[in-house]
């Protein structure tokens, strides 16, 4: 695809073509128009360079699988003019044969993940040397990918995500909570806990569930929703059992409360009934995917949003979630870190046994919730803006020239 950019100097009209392609190699909530996938949006760098004047063309490259294809792609008539890699494995790897220049943004994985293989090591110092620009999230990745990649101080900039969340007006809590397997007549009376995340083996999406289902053994009303694409077979397998386990087991809590209401079953036969049945799975739904608008609307409306990754560049449901002043309850590594001050824009956990104690705390103390909500908006307005992004966005592709 191309675009024609126009800038007027004076009278005359300086005429240039220019075209972006643009491979994303990991997931967040955008749909690519060639194959209908979910990819990422880690960044929104496509929206900025677009702004100026540019087409990009969104790629999913889990779509291609050898640099020889994607060659083919960008020599294509009419020709791009350049192309930007997210994620420097996954995508980057499918840059090296091309002879247009490019530039890269580490995903996370990457460097956190990746380079202990070293086979992708090797191939991710290529794409490096290679790259006009490298975009970090934070100094911490940058710090990391000199250390275990080649030294390129010069051409890693740091650039936090800018945020922008946009709550869908249309968006229905009941019947989301419903659709999931929820079924509580009082949705109101939940406290409904959302993980955010794909389902892969770095989200690591049931690292809270047998904790969790201990706890809402204790009180029902406490639940676990999981959002997000299928990305891994083999785990999406294993969240999905989990979920069907968890539906039968509220059937049953829901028909032995409702037996306590009416003086059949004394509270502590209920308590012992629930532990012993399926109790390891308790209280854990999967939402089926939605858009980013509904989305957004899904997080506004949960007690909290929740993150439990082995490995973060730098996730954008917490800032979202910030933004749109919701608590965050964020597993303690360093990518979270970076974003999550303890106590102050939100909670922090090590392990899934303090996972729900920070939980217990902001159900029991306002204070400390208002609090985190209040720093952790005021932090993404600061920190995380999009007129900065955008700017350096446009002097790096600029670089591409």
């Amino acid at each position: 695809m191309v675009s024609k950019h126009n800038n007027k100097i004076g009278k005359q009209c300086l005429y240039s073509i220019t075209a972006l392609c643009v491979f994303r190699g990991s997931y967040k909530r955008r749909t690519c128009k060639h194959c209908k996938r979910c990819v990422s949006s880690l960044p929104s760098a496509e929206s900025h360079i677009e702004s100026a004047g540019h087409t990009c063309d969104l790629r999913d490259a889990a779509e291609y699988q050898s640099p020889a294809e994607v060659a083919n792609l960008v020599a294509q008539n009419p020709p791009y003019d350049a192309a930007l890699a997210i994620h420097l494995f996954r995508a980057g790897r499918l840059l090296l044969d091309i002879q247009l220049p490019f530039g890269v943004i580490f995903g996370g994985t990457d460097i956190n993940e990746d380079v202990k293989v070293e086979q992708k090591r090797v191939v991710m110092e290529q794409v490096l040397l290679k790259a006009r620009f490298a975009v970090a999230f934070t100094d911490k990745l940058k710090e990391e990918a000199e250390l275990f990649l080649v030294p390129q101080t010069s051409k890693i900039v740091v650039q936090p995500q800018g945020i922008k969340t946009e709550v869908s007006e249309k968006f229905c809590w009941t019947e989301f909570l419903r659709s999931s397997g929820v079924s509580w007549e009082h949705v109101d009376e939940l406290r409904v806990f959302l993980l955010v995340c794909g389902l892969r083996r770095v989200k690591d999406p049931l690292y809270l569930v047998d904790v969790f289902s201990e706890w809402h053994c204790e009180n029902p009303r406490n639940v676990l929703v999981i959002i997000g694409p299928k990305m891994d077979p083999v785990i999406t397998v294993k969240v999905e059992a989990v979920v069907k386990s968890a539906a039968v087991f509220l059937a049953l809590s829901l028909s032995l409360l409702f037996s306590i209401i009416h003086a059949s079953v004394s509270r502590e036969s209920y308590r012992t009934e629930l532990c012993h049945c399926f109790c390891r799975t308790a209280g854990v739904f999967l939402a089926q995917e939605r858009s980013q608008q509904e989305l957004h609307a899904a997080m506004k409306r949960c007690f909290a949003v929740v993150n439990s990754s082995i490995s973060e560049g730098m996730s954008a449901a917490i800032l979202e979630a910030m933004d749109l002043e919701v608590p965050v309850l964020a597993r303690n590594i360093p990518g979270n870190a970076a974003v999550v001050q303890h106590e102050f824009t939100g909670l922090l956990y090590s392990s899934p046994q303090e996972f729900v104690h920070q939980s217990q705390r902001l159900l029991s103390d306002p204070e400390l919730r208002k609090g985190v909500v209040r720093n952790g908006k005021l932090y993404v307005e600061e920190h995380h803006g999009l007129n900065q992004e955008r700017k350096i966005y446009r002097q790096l592709v600029d670089t591409l020239h």
